[in-house]
């Protein structure tokens, strides 16, 4: 069981809620239910795949574009391909054939704009998609009634679901061959996709981690059979059922509490001294962190920043300069410039970068950051104070020893004024300001 390459993997949401033909009645709720299915999709940090690597074609009664911009994403696909549909399904021909509803296809002659869905597998089975997985929000019964999913050509019948299989996929429909897929009144979602949509933004209490195609199954068929609707139906070839589609956030919202407990107490052995081990509990963090949290919840870029850290601690400053530059290029990305967390970053790199010996380096990126520390947190706060200590101390060592004791001289002041001369931030200052004044009355 594992999660798709987000960067390798491609998403396509087919839809159709609005028909010129009269005798297929306009389906609003497909209209919400793509769109809300595109967005939890791609939403971060949960997101099966980038926005970018999500083709949306909804109301698109042109079968050529729907074909061209089907193949693009399928051919762009290499570990997942999704393919969703939501609409009308038709049926015609002497083989029963099962077309899918486009806002221009006829309910007595499907065949010439409607998607075939033989058109649609042979697409699929030409991706280069390690898994493959189809879902059908339609129905093949073939008659349409009230807000049902479906339109029967007169004299036809649904064909046998086996023929809607993909070798080597994953195919899951909305209903079986002889039923109705349906809106009910009153939802703003199709009832079998609007129930997906459920599980997988609410998830599944005391259920895995991660969300396989096979689970999500499950559940559907139990929630449905359970409120009087449609039952689902699937077909697997492989291990494509298997490949998750998502995360639980049923078991990341309860997991998340005892990963920050288990962070808390890392950072807390670190500053006890421990920091080799503290470094090592906290790689392990992170890497739980990224799988059930997602790689850019707050969280885990917070379990990234303390293990870098903690790496500095243990006498590893170029590798800890190494993680927390790209953590910030991701927090700068996600969280902003003047977020808590990255300004946090910004502090820890400039410290590694002096450990390493490139002072004057960090000299200049903590003169920047005691800027935008003191235009956000004010001259006085208690982590400005901090840069302009660190700023002192790095100076002190670049040679920058007159500017290095101003500074001192200013953190002094004000930390005997608002924490009391025996406090030991002020006595470090102290300290500090009595050792490069030392240094620079022997020279």
């Amino acid at each position: 069981m594992r999660l798709p390459d987000p960067h390798r993997s491609r998403v396509v949401l087919i839809g159709a809620s609005r028909y010129s033909d009269p005798a297929l009645p306009d389906l609003p709720a497909v209209g919400r239910t793509v769109t809300d299915l595109a967005g939890l999709l791609t939403e971060p940090p949960y997101r099966l795949v980038p926005e970018s690597h999500c083709t949306v074609l909804l109301d698109d009664g042109d079968l050529r574009t729907v074909g061209d911009r089907l193949r693009a994403a399928v051919a762009g696909a290499e570990d997942l391909l999704l393919v969703h549909y939501t609409g009308h399904g038709l049926v015609a021909g002497r083989r029963h054939t099962l077309y899918l509803a486009l806002p221009d296809s006829r309910w007595e002659a499907p065949e010439f704009n409607s998607l075939e869905y033989d058109k649609l597998r042979d697409a699929v089975l030409d991706s280069p998609a390690e898994t493959k997985v189809v879902v059908l929000d339609c129905c093949f019964s073939g008659r349409a009634v009230g807000d049902s999913l479906s339109a029967d050509p007169p004299g036809g019948g649904p064909g046998p679901i086996d023929r809607l299989e993909v070798a080597g996929t994953y195919v899951l429909t909305s209903a079986q061959r002889d039923q109705v897929a349906l809106a009910l009144p009153g939802e703003e979602h199709t009832a079998f996709s609007g129930r997906l949509i459920r599980l997988l933004r609410e998830g599944v209490v005391g259920g895995p981690e991660l969300l396989t195609v096979d689970d999500l199954y499950r559940r559907l068929s139990a929630v449905m059979a359970a409120e009087g609707l449609p039952a689902p139906l699937n077909r697997g070839a492989g291990t494509a059922g298997s490949i998750a589609l998502g995360i639980n956030r049923a078991f990341a919202t309860s997991a998340g509490p005892e990963l920050r407990r288990r962070h808390t107490a890392a950072v807390e052995q670190g500053r006890a001294g421990d920091w080799t081990g503290a470094a090592a509990l906290l790689r392990e963090i992170v890497d739980e962190q990224t799988r059930i949290l997602g790689a850019e919840h707050e969280d885990t870029l917070r379990g990234r920043q303390s293990h870098a850290h903690s790496l500095g601690g243990a006498g590893s400053p170029v590798a800890a300069a190494g993680l927390l530059r790209r953590l910030l290029a991701d927090q700068l990305r996600l969280l902003g410039p003047d977020h808590a967390d990255t300004l946090r970053t910004r502090q820890f790199l400039a410290v590694n970068l002096g450990e390493a010996g490139h002072r004057e380096e960090a000299a200049g990126m903590l003169r920047v950051l005691l800027a935008d520390r003191g235009r956000v947190l004010g001259t006085e706060h208690p982590h400005t104070l901090r840069t302009r200590h660190l700023l002192a101390r790095n100076l002190a060592f670049a040679g920058g020893r007159e500017e290095a004791l101003a500074l001192l001289r200013e953190v002094v002041a004000v930390r005997e004024r608002l924490l009391g001369p025996e406090h030991p931030h002020t006595r470090r200052a102290r300290a500090d300001l009595a050792e490069v004044s030392r240094v620079r009355a022997v020279q």
